[in-house]
C-alpha cells in the first residue's frame, strides 16, 4: 500500500509505492498541505489501479523519472512514445479560479467600503488584476507570479501621465490582490503566496503650513466670497470634504460647535473617514464671525454652508483651480494643497499654547501622538532641547536664586 510522505530536509511530499517489486520514491515540489495531500492522494489511487491491473505506464506518471529507463529495460522495452503525464492532469486544481473568487470576495466586502473605495478597487480589479490572474486558480498563483506583477507595475506608467507608478500607487493596487490571495488560503486551507513578500518602502511627504503672516495675507486677499471659506479651514483643521459637506443643521451657534458628522466626496454625502473623525469642533470668534456673515449668504438657498450659485455642495477642484491656485501665485507663496489648512491650523494652535489634548479632538485623532510626530517640528516651544524653558520657570520661582549657594557659605571640608 503506497502512502504520500513528507521530505525532512525540505517539507516537501513525495510518493512512497511498490511496483514491480521494488520500492519507488518519486518527489514533487509542493509544500505539506492537506490540500496538496489530497490532490497527491488521488494520484497515488490511480497509480494503485493501474499496478493492479498491470496496465501501468510509469513514463505516464513520471515523464522526466529516472525509473522510467530502468523498468523499461526491465521489461525489455524500447524508449516509446511519451504519453500525456497523469500527475500533471491530475493535480489540476479543484479550486475556483481567481476571477471567480475574486468576485465574491468583492461582493462581500464591498458593504464595509466607502464609494470611492468600492469604486478605485473595482478599477483595478477590472484593469489590473483579473486579466493578470483571473485564469489561474486561487491555489495556483506563486509567489513568483506575484513579485513579476509588481515588478511589471514598477515600470508602467501612471494613467495619463510621463511618470512610473509610484510605490504607494503600486502598494495600493498589490492591497486587494493580497486580501483575496490570503481569504482564499485560509478558506481552502493552503499557504498564501504572499508569505514574505512586504509592501514597497515610499518616502511620506513633509507637510508644508502656512504662517500666521502668510494666512492673513491669503484671508486680505481671497475673493470676498471665499473668505469665509478659507476662514473656516485655516481655523478649524476641517478636512476638505468635511468643510465642503458641511450643513447647517451641523452648525450649533448657541454653543458655538461645529458637529462633523458627514463628508463630501466626489459629490456625494458620504460617513467621515472614521470613527474617529465624527467630533465636535469648538468655534473661535473669528470663525464664529465667518459663519455669521456665510448665513446670510447661503442659508436662505441650500442646506450647505458652502455651495455654488445652484445649492450644491463646492467642487473642491474647480475650487482649487480656479481660486486657490491662482491666488498662492498672485501673492507669491509657495503651492501647496488646500489639505495644508488643517495643517496650518494645527501648528498654530500649538504654537498658541493650546492644550495638545483638546487639540487633537478638534483635529478628530484619538490620541496626541501624531501633534508630537507630525507638527512639532514647526512649534519652538515643543522642539526646543536646551533646558532653557526649565531655566525660566526656576527664575521666575525664584528658585535658581534661592539654589545658588554663596561662595562665603562654601562648608570647608
Amino acid at each position: 500500500m503506497g502512502s504520500i510522505r513528507k521530505r525532512k530536509d525540505n517539507g516537501c511530499l513525495f510518493f512512497d509505492f511498490r511496483h514491480a517489486g521494488q520500492r519507488c520514491r518519486e518527489q514533487t515540489a509542493l509544500p505539506d498541505s492537506p490540500a496538496n495531500r489530497k490532490n497527491l492522494s488521488k494520484v497515488l489511487q490511480l497509480i494503485e489501479a493501474d499496478i493492479s491491473t498491470g496496465t501501468f505506464d510509469y513514463q505516464r506518471y513520471f515523464p522526466s523519472s529516472r525509473n522510467v529507463s530502468k523498468f523499461k529495460a526491465l521489461n525489455g522495452e524500447g524508449q516509446g512514445a511519451v504519453t500525456a503525464p497523469v500527475l500533471q492532469e491530475s493535480l489540476q486544481s479543484n479550486l475556483p479560479l481567481f476571477k471567480d473568487f475574486a468576485e465574491t470576495w468583492f461582493a462581500e466586502k464591498e458593504v464595509e467600503w466607502r464609494k470611492t473605495h468600492r469604486i478605485s478597487t473595482r478599477a483595478d480589479l477590472d484593469r489590473l488584476l483579473k486579466p493578470e490572474f483571473g485564469d489561474k486558480a486561487v491555489d495556483q498563483v506563486t509567489k513568483a507570479d506575484i513579485l513579476t506583477f509588481r515588478a511589471t507595475l514598477a515600470k508602467a506608467n501612471a494613467r495619463g501621465k510621463t511618470t512610473l507608478l509610484s510605490p504607494r500607487r503600486i502598494n495600493k493596487i498589490m492591497g486587494p490582490l493580497r486580501q483575496i490571495l490570503c481569504e482564499a488560503a485560509d478558506r481552502f486551507n493552503f499557504r498564501t503566496p504572499f508569505h514574505g513578500i512586504k509592501s514597497l518602502k515610499f518616502r511620506k511627504s513633509d507637510i508644508m503650513p502656512f504662517t500666521l503672516e502668510q494666512v492673513k495675507s491669503i484671508l486680505n486677499t481671497v475673493r470676498v466670497d471665499f473668505r469665509n471659506y478659507y476662514t473656516v479651514r485655516f481655523f478649524t483643521g476641517m478636512r476638505t470634504g468635511e468643510v465642503d459637506g458641511l450643513k447647517w443643521k451641523f452648525v450649533d451657534f448657541e454653543h458655538r460647535l461645529i458637529l462633523v458628522r458627514e463628508t463630501v466626496v466626489n459629490g456625494e454625502v458620504e460617513y467621515t473617514k472614521n470613527d474617529g473623525s465624527q467630533r465636535d469642533i469648538q468655534m473661535s470668534q473669528a470663525v464664529y464671525e465667518a459663519l455669521k456673515s456665510q448665513e446670510k449668504a447661503t442659508r436662505h438657498m441650500s442646506s450647505y454652508v458652502f455651495c455654488n450659485t445652484q445649492g450644491n455642495p463646492l467642487d473642491h477642484k474647480n475650487v482649487t483651480n480656479r481660486v486657490w491656485t491662482p491666488l498662492l501665485r498672485y501673492l507669491g507663496i509657495e503651492y501647496r494643497r488646500p489639505y495644508q489648512c488643517r495643517h496650518t491650523a494645527a501648528t498654530l494652535w500649538l504654537a498658541a499654547g493650546e492644550n495638545p489634548e483638546w487639540i487633537a479632538r478638534q483635529m478628530g485623532h484619538t490620541s496626541t501622538e501624531m501633534l508630537f510626530r507630525v507638527y512639532s517640528r514647526f512649534v519652538p516651544n515643543l522642539t526646543r532641547q536646551d533646558g532653557s524653558a526649565f531655566d525660566r520657570l526656576l527664575l521666575q520661582s525664584g528658585a535658581a536664586t534661592a539654589a545658588a549657594p554663596d561662595p562665603g557659605s562654601v562648608q570647608q571640608s
